[in-house]
């Protein structure tokens, strides 16, 4: 390193690099339902002591089709529903996770995978359902020593945020009432009756029942029946029932006021909400404090086998660490859908609710786009010295940093920072035209030189691509150019060049019908076959004058597929 400029040299985070010695302590740690308990509790403590988590997901498919995968003319938005579309279709069967720390140039590894598979455990239909797979992948997987017979009959279930919540109600099992809030202080009649009510209803039961050890078995399950008097394991108890969160507000106040031995638990209704209030009795003040530990201790095991490996998700969240990934948009889909909530429909909800949970999250193929951004990037944010060689050539290649919570990877973090290389260029999404119907077997240099002398607009400079076999991509670099060729297709007046290949069944659209594609789902093998949809749908044109979406992108001649070359 002596012998570059020291501007070349920088000591900043990366996950790999030559001069950082990494602790080879820790083989990958292979966890399954047998071994979770255990791991999870080694894995807290891991997380808790480390700088990041990093985290790379297998699923049992990804894109059934090449235009599916996210392009370099996709913008934010369309990739977002290109990742929403996969993430819903196939199933997480592998979750990797590795808490790691950076000390005095030593990085420390701690990996863990997790094989995972939805299995009804509790029998209510969640979280399993039905989902895809491609033999591509599974194959893959096999290739690569995955057991899927330990994923079938040992992988570790899970339910999601929204799924638990769901369960919970379903399950119905008695809940402390963890808050009790004020009423207005002005009760009406009815409020007034209600109370009024249900405190000579507790007084009686409480008083007789005391007064049950005096009498025989027999007088004393009569009187039970009579007072509606339960069990609750070993200590009495009896139910309120109420027919509004009000009055349960109303019965909690009341019982708070009432005696310190008695403890209210929150019976929920099928449907959701409050269908009682539950009254246990118990003998002291300690026996109170066992009951409500028994209480937790009991939510606690409810909510580890509710969760499932969610319990790991609510860690990493919970520990605020900055989470690394390779493919932040794809595997923060899954993630989301998985372990959360369904996934929004629109992108900027989508990164709400992600950030509100996982509020730092780095990816890698992004940050790397960038060198010299993301060296400011991570000092400012998450600095931990390492000394790291960074050669000349990566400087002048990659000059910018991306946002992590975008697919985008020009998109700049440091709004002083817009600088490209030579091979990308900016361009409005107004500036493409779509076309397919040509003939089969065209190349984009057939294409190209067939459009170009087809009409006066190819004589100004312009790219055309196939984003698969079926449809192509035309950039006009110049204004207007893009809505004067769309015109001249639909005219009456066509030119001969152009009338002889529109006659063939060429057929072009703008980028607001590929926009559409995504937004409805309209996921065809064939992009052909989703553009003619789209434009058939008489609702989606209307709609189409109504929509908005980020209206730039940028344009590489070298990072788009070409098809030439397969």
């Amino acid at each position: 390193m002596a012998s570059l400029p020291p501007q070349i040299r920088r000591r900043f985070l990366s996950t790999t690099t030559t001069t950082t010695n990494v602790s080879r302590k820790w083989a990958v740690k292979e966890v399954t339902k047998s071994n979770y308990s255990e791991s999870l509790e080694e894995f807290k403590n891991h997380l808790s002591s480390s700088d990041f988590v990093a985290v790379s997901l297998q699923k049992t498919g990804s894109h059934r089709a090449p235009w599916l995968r996210p392009q370099p003319f996709d913008t934010v938005d369309t990739s977002y529903w290109k990742a929403k579309y996969a993430a819903e279709r196939f199933q997480l069967l592998q979750f990797a996770a590795c808490p790691f720390t950076l000390r005095a140039s030593k990085l420390t590894l701690h990996p863990y995978n997790f094989v995972l598979f939805p299995r009804d455990e509790l029998k209510m239909g969640m979280p399993t359902y039905s989902f895809s797979a491609q033999t591509s992948h599974l194959t893959s997987m096999a290739e690569e020593g995955f057991d899927f017979n330990a994923c079938i009959y040992n992988g570790i279930s899970y339910l999601s945020r929204a799924q638990e919540s769901a369960a919970k109600v379903r399950i119905g099992n008695p809940a402390a009432s963890s808050c009790v809030t004020n009423t207005s202080s002005t009760h009406t009649i009815a409020d007034t009756v209600f109370v009024e009510r249900i405190k000579s209803r507790v007084t009686h039961w409480k008083t007789a029942f005391k007064s049950t050890k005096k009498d025989d078995a027999l007088l004393s399950s009569l009187r039970k029946i009579v007072m509606r008097s339960e069990m609750c394991g070993t200590r009495p108890c009896m139910d309120l029932d109420v027919c509004s969160e009000r009055q349960v507000q109303l019965a909690l106040e009341m019982l708070k006021e009432f005696s310190d031995d008695l403890v209210p638990l929150i019976i929920p209704a099928r449907g959701g909400g409050t269908q009682a209030v539950r009254v246990v009795l118990t003998s002291s003040k300690e026996d109170r404090e066992l009951f409500e530990r028994e209480l937790q201790n009991l939510e606690e095991e409810q909510n580890k086998r509710v969760r499932g490996f969610r319990e790991v998700i609510d860690l990493i969240s919970a520990s605020q660490k900055p989470v690394v990934s390779h493919n932040s948009l794809n595997d923060f889909t899954v993630i989301h859908s998985e372990f959360l909530s369904p996934l929004p429909t629109n992108v900027d909800e989508f990164v709400g609710s992600l950030r509100s949970v996982f509020p730092h999250i780095l990816d890698v193929s992004h940050l790397m786009k960038n060198i010299p951004a993301a060296i400011s990037y991570l000092n400012n944010h998450y600095f931990t010295p390492i000394d790291m060689e960074i050669s000349p050539q990566a400087l002048e290649e990659y000059t910018n940093i991306s946002n992590p919570c975008s697919d985008n990877p020009q998109e700049s973090t440091n709004g002083d920072i817009r600088v490209w290389t030579k091979n990308m260029r900016k361009v409005s999404c107004d500036h493409l035209v779509f076309l397919w119907g040509f003939r089969n077997g065209m190349t984009a240099g057939m294409l190209k030189s067939l459009l170009h002398k087809s009409h006066a607009v190819f004589s100004e400079e312009f790219d055309v691509r196939l984003v698969d076999k079926s449809c192509a991509i035309v950039v006009f670099w110049q204004p207007a150019l893009s809505q004067t060729f769309l015109d001249a297709v639909s005219s009456e007046e066509i030119c001969d060049s152009l009338r002889e290949i529109v006659s063939e069944g060429l057929r072009a659209s703008n980028y607001e019908t590929y926009n559409r594609v995504c937004r409805l789902g309209l996921w065809e093998a064939d992009l052909a076959e989703s553009m003619d949809k789209a434009l058939e749908d008489s609702d989606c044109l209307m709609e189409a004058n109504s929509s908005t979406y980020s209206k730039d992108i940028y344009w590489s001649s070298d990072s788009t597929i070409n098809f030439d070359d397969l």
